[in-house]
């Protein structure tokens, strides 16, 4: 059973991102995300302007008239999510959490892909694959994402990328567009994670979405201040009075994001920064656009 609190935010980020693509989001995902290729639909007559090699020459020898072929896009889609539920997002110091923001980007990518009729799955993980939830259609499937990336608890509390790319390669043999929703707050972007992300990557179009906090970079005013990390559970002392010492935690943070990002770019993946302090739905409208002014 859901707790009452469980289910009210279920329900308000629900609500809230259903109505977002209605409104911001209306027509540009499906500019932006194309079905994986086009099948022949019928052969009509040639009209002046249609292209000489979509020409049936079989068909217009027989009928002794011009007909060309008519393609339409393979529209169907499939969508993933492979979402990052370590101990690290439950942090949060603005009126969300950083797994209130994961749910709200994943509830508005859930609901652009059932509006056009694409299938949607997830995949939960932290330093394992916690649960599957198969690609499939319907605005039910959404609540039941939402519904389990609120209510389910994992067993693990650190970060494997790596294994839950690997995990949707096995399960999910057609290609697909793929969010990889985290903070990405990982030991190290080491070698045999590149390499997982690169495989993935040939089969799959994979587009990072990196979820942040403002207090993971700026240090509560006041004097020594005891950090701990919610995954592996060291700690660390700061002088939040020291000027420079609030000064080299920001960059230090600041310095370990900008090399993780530049490292996706390098494997050719997209990313979208999404704060607890912002709007998960303006992130990604940018993003969409961003995505239609490349594609022209």
């Amino acid at each position: 059973m859901l707790s009452p609190e469980i289910i009210a935010k279920i329900k308000k980020v629900h609500i809230k991102s259903g109505r977002q693509v209605n409104t911001l989001m209306a027509g540009q995902y499906r500019s932006v995300f194309r079905g994986s290729g086009i099948e022949f639909e019928e052969v009509r007559e040639y009209t002046p302007g249609d292209e000489v090699k979509r020409i049936d020459w079989k068909v217009s020898a027989r009928l002794g008239r011009p007909f060309v072929k008519r393609y339409r896009e393979e529209r169907e889609l499939i969508v993933m999510l492979l979402i990052d539920l370590s101990a690290s997002n439950r942090f949060g110091t603005t009126q969300a959490t950083k797994r209130d923001t994961i749910a709200e980007a994943a509830a508005i990518l859930a609901f652009n892909a059932i509006r056009n009729n694409d299938k949607v799955g997830a995949i939960l993980f932290t330093d394992q694959v916690e649960h599957y939830i198969p690609p499939k259609k319907g605005s039910a499937h959404v609540w039941r994402v939402l519904r389990e990336i609120f209510s389910f608890r994992p067993t693990g509390r650190g970060t494997d990328i790596g294994t839950a790319v690997g995990f949707l390669g096995r399960v999910c043999r057609k290609q697909s567009v793929s969010f990889l929703i985290s903070d990405f707050i990982v030991p190290a972007m080491d070698d045999a994670l590149r390499r997982r992300l690169r495989s993935g990557g040939r089969r799959h179009e994979l587009i990072a979405l990196m979820v942040s906090d403002p207090g993971e970079v700026v240090l509560p005013r006041g004097g020594l201040v005891a950090l701990a990390d919610l995954e592996s559970g060291r700690q660390l002392t700061f002088d939040a009075a020291d000027p420079r010492s609030r000064a080299a935690f920001a960059r230090l943070q600041q310095d370990a994001r900008r090399a993780t990002k530049d490292q996706l770019a390098s494997l050719k993946m997209d990313t979208v920064d999404l704060s607890t302090a912002g709007d998960a739905a303006d992130a990604l409208v940018r993003y969409f656009r961003i995505r239609e002014r490349r594609k022209r």
